[in-house]
């Protein structure tokens, strides 16, 4: 199957919705989809398309470290979606790459996320505690981190990652 990879446009909102609903079997991670983009808090919005219909969807969104560290800058990927029926067949790879490749070019030092580590350690996740980081969702093998640069080594010292406050109000995902 072809896909292409695009930013997303507030017109895909409701298809983004779509993914998002059939690939997790609820409604909060279209939610917490819409409700980052009402917010401003997106980086990134990449869809997968499919002849013109969004069949897959990853978001990057601002993040911020406690206490803070002047100039560095990191961001969450999630949700990521991909209607079931097309699931593993590379499309959710394709857009995690592109999105990491993306944040990369425009300057942000790493990526956090929850997830399953067999998955997302093919891109080079590690767990967060290797980069001095914690959360509130949890310091398991799930929160995992990426440094975008060389220069994105472990932090000094122990820092809190803090997600944005839609994340709790979408419910849990």
């Amino acid at each position: 199957m072809m896909v292409n990879i695009a930013e997303a446009l507030p017109i895909h909102a409701a298809a983004i919705a779509r993914v998002h609903d059939a690939a997790f079997g609820q409604p909060n991670e279209g939610r917490l989809v819409e409700m980052l983009h009402d917010t401003g808090r997106v980086v990134l919005s990449l869809i997968a398309a499919n002849q013109g219909e969004v069949v897959a969807h990853a978001l990057f969104s601002r993040v911020t470290l406690e206490p803070v560290v002047e100039g560095v800058q990191w961001v969450a990927l999630g949700p990521i979606g991909v209607l079931p029926q097309l699931q593993r067949q590379g499309i959710g790879t394709r857009l995690v790459t592109e999105g990491l490749d993306r944040c990369r070019f425009q300057g942000y030092d790493g990526v956090v996320l929850l997830g399953d580590p067999a998955y997302y350690s093919r891109f080079g996740f590690v767990p967060a505690r290797d980069f001095n980081l914690t959360s509130d969702y949890g310091d398991g093998p799930a929160f995992q981190a990426l440094g975008l640069h060389p220069t994105s080594a472990a932090l000094q010292s122990l820092r809190k990652v803090i997600y944005s406050p839609e994340f709790a109000a979408a419910g849990p995902g």
